[in-house]
């Protein structure tokens, strides 16, 4: 005669849940899911979302703080875009910044990672090395390298002296302080587009080389023709993320130079900034801010309609 198990209020519980209908096993599960989702949920909604739509409502008024809200339609957004002089040149100042920062970080991530992706001893002291800078505290660098840009104690123009090159006022010049910044910027930022292709590298199949060198396929072909595609799902990546991010500077700008010299380093962020919490003209922030928000969204949708034709995800 077969003995039974022993029956605990565990094995009798999940015997009863098993036990109900199919659909009120499947109610149970999707309330516990929600159960799960909510504190995150409730989050975002509380410190993201209804924020987001304040800003949106509040980029209609004229309110600075002190002399109370008043409706003015569509008169931030005209201000901004056909008078205001500091906001073109804060947008293009961005502009700029993103069309140097991001190729060259992106490009340096690469060349790194492919360094970095040999079986070397010591090569993971390297990897944690050019990593360093992305984990520090961005204020800190900024204001070290406020210290290196020096134009007469600073660490980089006393280099250029050893080989004869006068370097300049850096952070004082309207044409050498955004390259400054870049420069900083860079130096901060490769480190961690080198860990994403580092990844993307780890992850191609050794099989591809070896049937390549077969074939006769030097080690630019191999680079060109294996590597590359293999890696367009990372580098797309790593050029949406940084082209977001690159719109979005801020810190570097503030604190190196607070925008100057003039407005030749004031970035869409820190313009967003003076206009709310310096200028008290929170509805004009706000119209600033959504702008702002417009550009992303449109570059981050050409993006992801151009990858069609480049991106490999086989």
């Amino acid at each position: 005669m077969a003995r039974s198990l022993p029956t605990t209020p565990a094995t009798a519980g999940a015997a009863r849940a098993y036990a109900r209908p199919g659909w009120l096993r499947r109610d149970h599960e999707t309330l516990s899911a929600y159960l799960f989702l909510a504190p995150n949920a409730i989050g975002f909604l509380i410190f993201s979302a209804l924020p987001v739509l304040a800003a949106l409502v509040l980029a209609f008024y004229d309110w600075d703080l002190l002399l109370g809200a008043k409706f003015i339609g569509l008169e931030n957004f005209r201000r901004l875009l056909l008078e205001d002089a500091n906001f073109r040149a804060a947008f293009l100042n961005t502009f700029y910044f993103v069309a140097v920062s991001v190729p060259l970080s992106a490009g340096l991530g690469l060349a790194v990672a492919l360094l970095c992706n040999q079986a070397l001893r010591g090569i993971t002291l390297f990897r944690s090395i050019f990593l360093l800078p992305y984990v520090t505290i961005t204020v800190a660098v900024a204001l070290v390298w406020r210290w290196l840009y020096h134009p007469d104690l600073g660490l980089i123009n006393n280099l250029l002296a050893l080989v004869g090159i006068d370097g300049p006022s850096w952070l004082v010049s309207t044409r050498w302080a955004m390259p400054a910044i870049i420069l900083l910027t860079i130096w901060k930022s490769f480190g961690y587009n080198m860990v994403l292709f580092l990844a993307g590298l780890q992850g191609i199949p050794e099989q591809l080389y070896e049937a390549a060198t077969i074939d006769g396929a030097n080690a630019w072909q191999r680079f060109r023709h294996v590597t590359l595609p293999m890696l367009s799902p990372t580098t797309f990546f790593v050029v949406i993320i940084s082209i977001i991010g690159s719109f979005q500077v801020f810190d570097q700008a503030l604190v190196m130079t607070n925008g100057g010299p003039g407005v030749a380093t004031t970035t869409l962020v820190l313009f967003i900034y003076q206009a709310g919490f310096q200028s008290f003209q929170m509805g004009y922030a706000a119209a600033a801010a959504w702008l702002l928000f417009v550009v992303i969204m449109v570059f981050t949708l050409i993006q992801f309609r151009a990858q069609r034709r480049w991106v490999t995800y086989e």
